[in-house]
């Protein structure tokens, strides 16, 4: 949406295609308190101010699912799953999609990937997160203001988030903390009934009764699609600092590229350099 807004002041005209809801992950965070400028916003308010912006400013946007993008003379086309659409230059912003565990159980109901989105469904009821970084212990701690217990399940030793968001989740009564355990199966028949784990170390097992459980592990690329025009390394896009990729007219731009820190306000940027590069290129190319 950045790209978008850059490009919309630049005077060109744009097409937002997403297959879920605008915003991407940032949508479900259940507090942003890194976005300069803005003390404490929720992600999906703070998705919904900008999507109300590029809107205003006259973007264009579908409902639908990119299956892959084709060079076609001195165009492209975006072969979606209800259309095709067309443009001169493209912008590629697909993030990434949730890790999943991989193990037996994983589609029962009650296994999900996102308390924002999920979590008022277990109200009073007990719950677990399985995860050991920011966004885990973010979930940890909005579903601990619902929930009557949180269990916290890390793969590892430690957590591998921001102090102040450790120090919050252990300073409350209603959650209990296990590490070193690798997780095993969801149990149930339906729903999910509970969580069997295997100890790291001592390989001993262990299961835990839950009402829901909530999957934070990661996060990984979806750009195979895109592969006919970019090249991708371990499946994120390679671009320059330009955030241009290997095929002129084409640019990619937040999560989905290759980077070291994938934040908010990188993404912002990533977004906005993106667009401006785009709005040269459409310029060079009208001048030729």
């Amino acid at each position: 949406m950045t790209a978008a807004l850059y490009s919309l002041r630049a005077g060109r005209s744009v097409k937002l295609i997403e297959k879920q809801a605008f915003g991407g992950q940032i949508a479900d965070s259940p507090r942003v308190e890194n976005f300069p400028s803005i003390k404490e916003i929720s992600g999906l308010e703070w998705s919904n101010n900008l999507f109300e912006q590029i809107t205003a400013l006259g973007a264009e946007f579908e409902m639908d699912e990119v299956k892959s993008i084709e060079k076609k003379g001195d165009n492209f086309v975006a072969h979606c799953e209800y259309g095709d659409y067309e443009g001169r230059a493209v912008i590629i912003a697909s993030g990434v999609k949730h890790r999943h565990l991989g193990i037996p159980g994983e589609n029962l109901k009650g296994v999900s990937y996102c308390a924002v989105c999920d979590g008022a469904f277990f109200t009073g009821k007990d719950t677990m997160v399985i995860g050991d970084a920011n966004s885990a212990l973010q979930y940890a701690l909005l579903l601990a203001k619902t929930s009557r217990h949180v269990d916290v399940v890390t793969l590892f030793d430690k957590f591998f988030a921001d102090d102040i968001l450790v120090s919050a989740l252990k300073s409350l009564q209603n959650v209990s903390i296990y590490h070193n355990y690798n997780s095993v199966r969801f149990n149930g028949t339906d729903k999910v009934e509970s969580v069997s784990f295997e100890g790291r170390l001592d390989k001993k097992p262990m299961t835990i009764e839950i009402n829901g459980v909530f999957v934070a592990i990661g996060q990984v690329p979806d750009n195979e699609r895109f592969s006919n025009l970019v090249e991708l390394d371990k499946g994120f896009i390679v671009t320059d600092e330009n955030m241009a990729t290997k095929t002129e007219g084409v640019f990619a731009a937040g999560d989905c590229r290759v980077k070291k820190i994938r934040q908010l306000t990188t993404a912002c940027n990533d977004g906005a350099i993106a667009a401006l590069n785009a709005n040269t290129y459409l310029t060079t190319k009208s001048h030729s």
